[in-house]
């Protein structure tokens, strides 16, 4: 990316059924990458699980979003306090890049570029089913890489499903229908 000031904090269509997100964070890119890809800190952005750093390996990811902020905000009706997904290395390039099976939704990647001494950070979900499905997932990404954002610079996030549903209506305008 050569110009870091247009930077948009929202997920765009990078192919109809692929997502894509940046943020700047800082750095340096260990930092980052602990933040992926360490159960402990991953859990308090994202979901934990522990990971093998090798390719093939299985990872159980483990949501609690009612867990990632204080107050959590109003989770909407039909998600559960808790959601595991069994997934599965596919990439790896430490520091620069992890990529995750998504079972039944895709697949994630995460790449990392020192930038300075900030990080840019590039998530990219592919294979999202539908537009149901990719609205879901760009409020959840959006939501999850902005408390990263609050924990790597010392902020507090706010609540996290009054975000996502706030996120929710942006993205239902933002994507194409």
């Amino acid at each position: 990316m050569n110009d870091l000031a247009t930077l948009d904090a929202y997920g765009v269509l990078s192919q109809p059924d692929t997502l894509k997100l940046t943020r700047l964070l800082p750095g340096p890119i260990e930092r980052v990458w602990a933040y992926l890809t360490d159960s402990d800190l991953r859990r308090q952005w994202l979901a934990s699980g522990e990971m093998e750093m090798k390719v093939g390996a299985p990872v159980e990811l483990v949501w609690r979003n009612d867990e990632l902020t204080n107050p959590p905000g109003e989770r909407p009706a039909g998600f559960p306090d808790e959601h595991r997904m069994a997934s599965q290395i596919t990439e790896l390039d430490p520091p620069r890049k992890l990529s995750i099976s998504w079972t039944g939704s895709g697949d994630v990647s995460f790449e990392l570029e020192p930038v300075g001494n900030k990080v840019l950070l590039t998530v990219t979900h592919r294979s999202i089913a539908d537009r149901a499905t990719m609205l879901m997932f760009g409020a959840g990404w959006h939501m999850h890489l902005d408390i990263l954002a609050a924990r790597a610079t010392g902020t507090e996030p706010m609540p996290f499903w009054d975000g996502w549903s706030r996120l929710m209506k942006d993205y239902d305008q933002r994507l194409p229908a």
